[in-house]
C-alpha cells in the first residue's frame, strides 16, 4: 500500500515548476532607472551632488550597487553613522529593486 503511493507522489513532484525567473524591468524615458533614483535620493538627503552610485556590471536596474559619495554631513560621524545616514536615504529600494550595497565609500569634502 505503502509502495503504491510511490508513483503517484513522484508524478506530483514532476508536475510542479519552478517559478518563472523575475527580470527587472526598462525604464521608459519618463522613469528613472533604479541606478539613477538612488543617485538622486542620497543627494537629496546628504545635501551633496558628490554621489556617484553604480550598479554590478553596469546593471541601470541595479540590484546590486556600489556607492561613493562626499559630503558635509559626515563630519564628525564615524564610519558606521555615515553608512547609516545613506541607508535611510536608500531605505525603500533595499525593501525591493536594491537586494545589496556591494561598496560604500563615505567621504567629508576635506577626505577626498
Amino acid at each position: 500500500p505503502a509502495a503504491a503511493g510511490a508513483p503517484q507522489q513522484r508524478q506530483q513532484m514532476q508536475r510542479r515548476t519552478a517559478p518563472a525567473p523575475r527580470f527587472m524591468s526598462t525604464p521608459t524615458e519618463d522613469e528613472l532607472t533604479v541606478v539613477e533614483t538612488c543617485r538622486e535620493k542620497i543627494a537629496k538627503a546628504l545635501e551633496t551632488d558628490d554621489v556617484e552610485v553604480l550598479g554590478a556590471y553596469d546593471d541601470p536596474n541595479g540590484s546590486h550597487i556600489s556607492i561613493k559619495v562626499t559630503s558635509s554631513l559626515f563630519e564628525g560621524k564615524r564610519p558606521v553613522q555615515r553608512q547609516q545616514l545613506v541607508y535611510k536615504a536608500l531605505w525603500e529600494e533595499l525593501q525591493g529593486a536594491v537586494h545589496a550595497v556591494d561598496s560604500m565609500q563615505c567621504k567629508t569634502p576635506d577626505e577626498k
